[in-house]
């Protein structure tokens, strides 16, 4: 069962015909990230968009080799998964991950999609990785949402 309030993009096959999308995700929680990173790859794929990926270390490490793609690519998608533990090294990812992701987007104008599932424990993030059972798929959500703000992107340059 999706999330409530989630939007519904509907873009068909072909949809992203043309558009160069870059996959990076996060190694920490493997379980997680490698389900979240083959699932925004599978859907960007569905979608028509080229995809090349690329792995790094920690969530932390995204927004710098996301702002290198962005030279690049039309689209990125960023994936990961912090499990929030007895420290407060929780919030400072989260917040960090979220505001450089954010900041990257800005500064280059280049649709990020933001995969990084910040979850209390193991059974949410399993819960928003996709596949068999899971309430959410936050891989493909994550790639649907950067590839449909790129085509958005396309028809508001086309207007000018």
């Amino acid at each position: 069962m999706p999330a409530e309030g989630i939007p519904q993009i509907n873009l068909g096959p072909g949809a992203a015909e043309g558009l160069r999308v870059a996959v990076i995700s996060a190694q920490w929680n493997a379980e997680i990230t490698d389900k979240l990173h083959a699932e925004a790859i599978t859907a960007a794929r569905e979608l028509g968009a080229s995809v090349e990926d690329w792995r790094v270390a920690g969530a932390l490490e995204l927004p710098v080799v996301v702002a290198a793609a962005c030279k690049n690519f039309d689209a990125v998608i960023a994936t990961g998964c912090v499990i929030e533990g007895e420290t407060e090294h929780f919030r400072v990812v989260c917040d960090a991950v979220t505001y450089g992701l954010t900041r990257v987007g800005l500064d280059t104008g280049v649709p990020i999609g933001n995969g990084v599932l910040t979850v209390d424990n193991h059974q949410q993030a399993v819960d928003r990785a996709g596949g068999p059972g899971a309430k959410e798929n936050k891989g493909a959500d994550s790639a649907t949402a950067a590839i449909h703000a790129a085509l958005v992107l396309r028809q508001i340059a086309a207007v000018g």
